[in-house]
């Protein structure tokens, strides 16, 4: 096609923003894609009980943002993951680890170096998280999950000594 100067000279600046906003466009869809969090999802992903869970859980926990992960019922925050979620995994029986009562909801507690998994007392299917306590606090990690936690029903709860003590005794 044969264009007179005037149209000519038009068209450039038109076809000057159309690259422009395109290449700005990519940059923001480009940007936006960082690669999902590999996560081995737990042995009961797939339980429904989960569902409620996931969909209340924070889309921050401290600074950490959440992202993508590429397995069911699994999430994590922050780049690179401070904090991972499994929904599904091994409900924990009686145990001598520490268990701590956060919003009503019990985890049971097992400090590893660097990583600590934190794990749902008393709900089934059972929570696990896995974090490194010098990157990001076990109490903010704790307060901030604990309300999508509690999206699945306790049926247990931690006893400590002095529960223990209230027992009656069999003679």
């Amino acid at each position: 096609m044969h264009y007179p100067p005037a149209q000519k000279a038009a068209q450039k600046p038109v076809r000057r923003l159309t690259v422009a906003v395109a290449a700005a466009l990519t940059g923001l869809v480009l940007g936006g894609c960082s690669p999902a969090v590999d996560v081995a999802p737990a042995a009961d992903a797939a339980n429904p009980a989960c569902a409620p869970m996931m969909v209340a859980l924070p889309d921050a926990i401290g600074d950490a943002r959440l992202r993508k992960t590429n397995s069911q019922a699994t999430a994590a925050w922050g780049d690179p993951s401070q904090v991972v979620l499994r929904c599904g995994v091994n409900v924990p029986g009686p145990t001598t680890d520490r268990c701590v009562s956060v919003n009503d909801v019990d985890w049971v507690i097992k400090e590893g170096s660097p990583v600590w998994t934190l794990t749902t007392y008393g709900r089934e299917p059972a929570t696990e998280i896995l974090m490194d306590p010098d990157k990001i606090s076990s109490a903010t990690v704790l307060a901030d999950l604990s309300a999508a936690a509690a999206k699945i029903k306790a049926s247990r709860n931690c006893v400590g000594q002095e529960d223990l003590q209230d027992l009656p005794t069999s003679k």
